[in-house]
């Protein structure tokens, strides 16, 4: 377990939820949890739900994702195999939407080349899928997550008290790159000499509280008690966005629809959000000229 200088309760949450960050962050992970949610599918049909993966990518991924605890290999006949979702990997898909709204909510779109004008504009629709893999990029690094703790727990630290509190066995030094960057996804901000979370860093409450349930394997509905992020935000808040956009993570190229169930939750926080596990895959955008969101937050 990361030691950090948060109380042990909260450090111990804290680790739980870098464990689950690190299970579902690496790049696809996420696709094959949402290809994998209607029903238990042959390895020839998740590969043809997701063609960009090669047999080197899939099958390690999976295996992996079998090993975390997730995805449950059934041998049905010989030669007959299928990957399904566990109970685990099923109660994670409403956490996925949690996840999702953030960034559909918060992370402006990423920018595309408008065929009639030449000119890039903001993505018309982005899918769930995308939102998820793009949040993920911005909190699931090393020490992000306890940084955000921290900040969350004690306000605005300098960096030698938010590098004593979240990353005790590094040289405070090695804090700059850490929190810098976070500032640069806008989750953060520098007043002075001091950090402090921005508006929509304060927002990733449901993000948390969500990951904090799921690891604890405590319903979602009980995420709204949680002791940290279950607080209202602090009232001195940055204001949010809109920040420069900067590229995303590799984007899924369009594939053949797919027919899925859809996937539905009711946030704690708010009305129920909703998307269809076909979405994630058989998105078609057609380049128009969009407005730019009025607060938003960077896309990696």
């Amino acid at each position: 377990m990361a030691t950090t200088g948060l109380p042990r309760s909260t450090q111990i949450d804290v680790a739980r939820v870098t464990e689950s960050l690190e299970m579902i962050t690496p790049l696809w992970n996420v696709r094959i949890l949402t290809a994998l949610s209607a029903q238990p599918l042959r390895y020839t049909e998740i590969k043809s739900r997701l063609p960009w993966l090669n047999d080197g990518t899939l099958h390690p991924k999976l295996r992996r994702l079998h090993d975390a605890g997730l995805v449950d290999r059934t041998e049905v006949s010989q030669g007959h195999v299928t990957y399904g979702l566990t109970g685990r990997g099923a109660v994670l898909l409403p956490v996925l939407t949690v996840i999702a709204a953030w960034g559909e909510r918060h992370l402006e779109k990423p920018l595309v080349k408008n065929k009639n004008t030449g000119k890039l504009e903001p993505l018309a629709q982005v899918t769930p899928a995308q939102n998820i893999e793009d949040t993920l990029a911005l909190i699931g690094p090393r020490h992000a997550t306890p940084i955000l703790w921290v900040l969350k727990d004690r306000g605005a630290s300098s960096a030698r008290a938010l590098s004593a509190a979240a990353m005790p066995s590094r040289h405070h030094s090695n804090i700059y790159p850490q929190v810098d960057r976070l500032v640069s996804d806008g989750l953060v901000r520098k007043d002075g000499r001091a950090y402090e979370l921005t508006a929509n860093g304060h927002a990733l409450a449901p993000v948390y509280r969500a990951l904090s349930a799921w690891a604890k394997g405590r319903p979602l509905a009980d995420a709204g008690t949680h002791p940290l992020w279950g607080q209202a935000p602090a009232a001195k808040q940055a204001k949010s966005g809109p920040y420069l956009t900067t590229q995303p993570r590799v984007p899924a190229p369009a594939t053949p629809a797919v027919t899925a169930p859809a996937l539905s939750t009711q946030s704690p926080d708010g009305p129920a959000a909703a998307w269809r596990g076909g979405d994630l895959f058989s998105h078609q955008i057609s380049a128009r000229p969009i407005a730019l969101p009025q607060a938003g937050g960077i896309r990696r």
